[in-house]
């Protein structure tokens, strides 16, 4: 639950600087918590979710929450506003292979997916409103040990596979969605851990294994 201290402080100079894809995910939780206790109908819910997904600064984002009872949502809010990433010692490409490493697929009223030769990090983002986003990790190059693949889903659906040898934890929270977990799995001594989570809110969210040649 959160408390007064976790709310926003007005602050130009913070409004203006660039909003992160952790930022619009948590700004998505808080809506949709927001809708849950009645504070937001569902068509306003999908209005405001679309500019979350959207938002480009910390101002963009607070416009969509400042008339919102936050204190009294429950939603664990992490040090709101988070501190913004600089980017010092982050060039976004992998020096093994030269791959620039993916951080996030949106689908917007369309569709998006990640496969093939691409490459990924400790986190992923995927955002499916009112589109449809599939990843197949069977072939992608892993540069962390442990990918946390954040989704959120709004009449839309995120399609996830993996590898058959790697763990595989599942976390998510469904609102007259989908997020299931029957499909955990862990894998062999020393393979990549890779963990879903996030919000399926009127969509569904979906991982499964794979054997890395079933194609």
């Amino acid at each position: 639950m959160t408390n007064s201290a976790d709310l926003p402080v007005p602050d130009d100079r913070r409004a203006r600087l660039r909003a992160a894809d952790a930022d619009r995910e948590l700004v998505a939780s808080i809506l949709a918590a927001a809708m849950t206790n009645g504070s937001l109908s569902p068509s306003e819910f999908s209005e405001r979710s679309e500019k979350a997904v959207m938002a480009k600064t910390f101002g963009d984002l607070d416009e969509l929450v400042d008339d919102l009872p936050v204190a009294q949502l429950d939603v664990v809010l992490p040090s709101w506003p988070p501190a913004p990433d600089t980017g010092v010692g982050r060039t976004g490409v992998n020096p093994a292979s030269g791959r620039r490493v993916t951080r996030q697929c949106v689908a917007v009223l369309s569709g998006a997916d990640i496969g093939a030769t691409a490459a990924v990090g400790d986190h992923l983002t995927a955002t499916a409103v009112m589109g449809g986003v599939e990843i197949d990790l069977r072939s992608v190059e892993f540069t962390a040990a442990e990918l946390t693949i954040r989704c959120f889903a709004l009449m839309g659906g995120i399609d996830i596979i993996v590898p058959d040898d790697v763990t595989l934890e599942i976390d998510g929270v469904g609102i007259m969605g989908g997020f299931p977990r029957q499909r955990e799995q862990v894998g062999r001594p020393g393979a990549p851990v890779v963990r879903v989570v996030g919000v399926a809110l009127m969509g569904g969210v979906d991982a499964k294994p794979k054997p890395r040649d079933a194609k």
